[in-house]
């Protein structure tokens, strides 16, 4: 088994019903260590590839596994999930929970923490994303970059070894959003993080690609230039029309 290999996409196919290939016989492969940006034009399949790797949609063709084992089913994903944190683009879809610290804990209890201990992990988590004092706040009526923090602090306090961050900039103001690229170094995970912005990827990640056709183009990093849109081979010479 190859222990260096986390997440593992074979001839990834996926089609929602009545719809468009979105994703169409995709590989993709991330390593210990390695942290990747992915940006890509809404609709080319960069969130259903996330649910895909955690098992919330099932692909129409090929393989997916999660620390060299292969996932056959519903069991096998729920067996990895805690391993692997992924922070929805909508943070309204991962909160769910009355006050900030019933969110932030219901993961670690889930894992067999005692209340002490998951109240201790997620008072550590939220002072470590600048979030002391949120405590007892009332999820629901947080604005949305404290949702989005919050929800992240919920990932991390499952304590996972790898991260899926869905645009974790959105809604964000800029003194937050240094402060997420201070937290994403600090964690030194491996991480795949879908994203709009060049700057915060350039300053999280170490790699940016990006979609196309339903795939992943893994040998070929994207370049940007001042004005920000994307070009593949972006070093070569071009106009512009």
């Amino acid at each position: 088994m190859d222990t260096d290999t986390l997440i593992e996409l074979e001839k990834i196919s996926f089609a929602y019903i009545n719809g468009p290939a979105v994703l169409n016989d995709l590989d993709f492969a991330l390593h210990a260590g390695q942290r990747i940006g992915l940006v890509a034009p809404n609709g080319s399949g960069k969130t259903t590839l996330f649910h895909v790797i955690m098992g919330l949609l099932k692909p129409t063709a090929g393989k997916v596994r999660l620390f060299g084992q292969a996932m056959a089913g519903e069991k096998d994903f729920a067996g990895m999930r805690h391993r692997i944190g992924l922070l929805f683009q909508d943070p309204d879809d991962q909160l769910f929970c009355p006050t900030v610290i019933d969110d932030v804990a219901f993961g670690p209890l889930n894992l067999g923490r005692s209340k002490a201990e998951a109240v201790a992990i997620s008072r550590r988590m939220l002072s470590f994303l600048g979030l002391e004092g949120f405590e007892e706040r009332v999820t629901f009526k947080l604005s949305g970059g404290e949702k989005r923090l919050v929800s992240l602090a919920a990932v991390l306090a499952m304590e996972p070894q790898a991260l899926l961050l869905d645009e974790p900039t959105s809604g964000l103001d800029e003194k937050t959003k240094l402060r997420l690229v201070e937290v994403l170094i600090a964690l030194d995970l491996p991480c795949l993080v879908i994203s709009h912005e060049y700057d915060f990827l350039e300053a999280t990640t170490d790699h940016i690609t990006t979609m196309e056709d339903g795939r992943i183009l893994l040998d070929e990093e994207i370049h940007f230039h001042r004005h920000e849109h994307a070009h593949r081979l972006g070093g070569r010479p071009h106009a512009h029309s």
